[in-house]
């Protein structure tokens, strides 16, 4: 007679998974959780080179606080704690990298939208020019105000290379002085043009 083998019951599988997934977990937790720091390590480096340490600073120097604790607990042997600093570090440096994108591309758009402004500025600039060479405006005047606009268009130029440079804090500082000049020279010809007319009626 053929003796079939027993089957195990659920209730004994089920056991004995849980006691493999045990012995794995404190296998884990016996041995520095190098793997995970590494990942750490590496979104660190990753997020920092997508900008992340100037456009996300808190969370970017969160993740590297989250690295040195892990480092710590290795060192006092705590794995567990260890592995919980590592993958924490590892998903804000994640989450940096996702925030710095995110910054850059709405400075990016405000700075498309002051170079536009500009455009604008320079249009109505270059119109009061030439109607107040026709007016004789003083010589001047029409020379200090080409050499504001020349001034202007470096700024602009300016903004450009630091906009490449991804230093968009500059890129909107430069934009900011152009736009003030340009302005200045705008109220500046539009005062002489307006004191002609008062003196013609006069």
């Amino acid at each position: 007679m053929q003796v079939r083998p027993r089957r195990a019951s659920p209730t004994i599988a089920s056991a004995t998974l849980t006691g493999l997934l045990a012995l794995v977990l404190l296998a884990a937790c016996g041995t520095p959780p190098h793997k995970e720091m590494d990942q750490a390590q590496g979104a660190i480096d990753a997020a920092r080179a997508a900008g992340a340490d100037r456009y996300a600073a808190d969370t970017f120097a969160a993740a590297q606080r989250s690295l040195t604790l892990a480092t710590q607990a290795v060192d006092q042997r705590d794995y567990r704690l260890a592995l919980s600093h590592a993958i924490e570090s590892r998903e804000q440096a994640q989450a940096s990298a996702r925030l710095s994108a995110e910054t850059q591309g709405r400075l990016r758009g405000e700075v498309e939208r002051s170079k536009a402004e500009i455009k604008t500025l320079v249009a109505q600039a270059t119109g009061r020019l030439s109607t107040a060479e026709k007016t004789r405006v003083s010589r001047r005047l029409v020379s200090e105000s080409r050499q504001s606009l020349s001034a202007a268009d470096g700024l602009v130029q300016k903004a450009d290379a630091a906009v490449q440079a991804q230093d968009f804090s500059a890129a909107q500082a430069a934009l900011s002085g152009a736009k003030e000049r340009i302005s200045q020279v705008i109220t500046m010809l539009d005062a002489a043009m307006g004191a002609q007319k008062l003196r013609r009626r006069g």
